[in-house]
């Protein structure tokens, strides 16, 4: 369970940096609960504005309104401080304080990979989608995607088929987007994994996205994208990817095809061109002949 420092910090909309140099300064992150604003100001980069935000938010009834959903939900919730907290997303620049997670949390542990793309796919990404998402799944990989409409929505129903799928929300657990996707949410609940950084009734603003899908890669060993546009989601989770030393995967099309825009733009920039998945499994150094054991996740 995350400490409830942690969990009130995320709950205030701190940018991630500000709380990172509080986590550096304090050796119990739950010292924010009591310290003064003296002690505050010794924090790196800290306004008085945000030590007003820590000193009021102390004394609202936000952090005991969490506590209660949390634990009237059945919500687990991790700090960047927990043993379970997933060792590849640590490593990332800007990892999320906080996770708030339902369902099957052995999942976390398995091999994952993303696949993402478009919310309004041809019908041959439709397909594409469903086969690579299927044949992962039933090699032993967890697919990890954003529960969005389109590709996401394809890849999670056919992971689920075989075993557990991860949903990354931009939005709150407990304010699940798109509002169609409730039902499938509940249902990767039940053996996969649904989670989001943001507290449990954050709505689903705009700039919420770009930060998720830091997530959807970082939990993942490599990406997939598609199908996209030469400006989309996909393309930002591609390079993130990038960023963060995973593989890149991309699914060429129609030359035609604004769809295929984008994934044939990163197979310029180097990402590897895939028409089966055993291009993906020798890619990763995956046995292209049998399905994976898990092994706390270090396959």
């Amino acid at each position: 369970m995350a400490k409830k420092g942690a969990i009130l910090l995320n709950l205030l909309n701190l940018t991630s940096q500000k709380i990172l140099n509080i986590l550096s300064t304090f050796e119990d992150i739950d010292e924010i609960l009591k310290v003064d604003a003296k002690r505050l100001k010794e924090v790196p980069y800290l306004q008085d504005k945000d030590i007003e935000k820590i000193l009021s938010g102390r004394t609202s009834t936000i952090l005991d309104r969490e506590l209660e959903l949390i634990a009237k939900e059945g919500i687990d919730c991790l700090d960047i401080f927990d043993q379970d907290y997933p060792s590849l997303l640590k490593e990332i620049e800007n990892p999320p304080i906080v996770l708030y997670l339902k369902g099957n949390r052995k999942v976390l542990e398995k091999f994952s990979f993303a696949i993402v793309g478009s919310r309004r796919p041809t019908s041959y990404g439709i397909s594409i989608t469903g086969d690579f998402s299927d044949e992962l799944s039933r090699r032993g990989i967890v697919i990890v995607s954003g529960l969005a409409r389109g590709i996401d929505t394809i890849a999670h129903k056919n992971a689920i088929k075989e075993g557990g799928t991860i949903a990354v929300l931009g939005s709150g657990l407990l304010n699940v987007y798109p509002r169609e996707n409730k039902s499938l949410a509940s249902e990767i609940a039940s053996s996969g994994v649904i989670m989001s950084e943001y507290p449990l009734f954050t709505p689903p603003s705009r700039e919420n996205f770009p930060r998720r899908n830091r997530i959807v890669s970082g939990m993942s060993r490599g990406v997939l994208v598609v199908e996209a546009a030469s400006r989309s989601g996909a393309l930002i989770t591609a390079h993130l990817a990038c960023e963060q030393n995973r593989d890149v995967f991309a699914i060429p099309g129609n030359i035609n095809s604004p769809l295929s825009k984008g994934t044939h733009i990163l197979i310029k920039e180097g990402a590897k061109l895939v028409d089966c998945v055993d291009d993906i499994l020798e890619e990763l150094g995956l046995s292209v002949a049998e399905k994976l054991e898990t092994v706390g996740g270090k396959l």
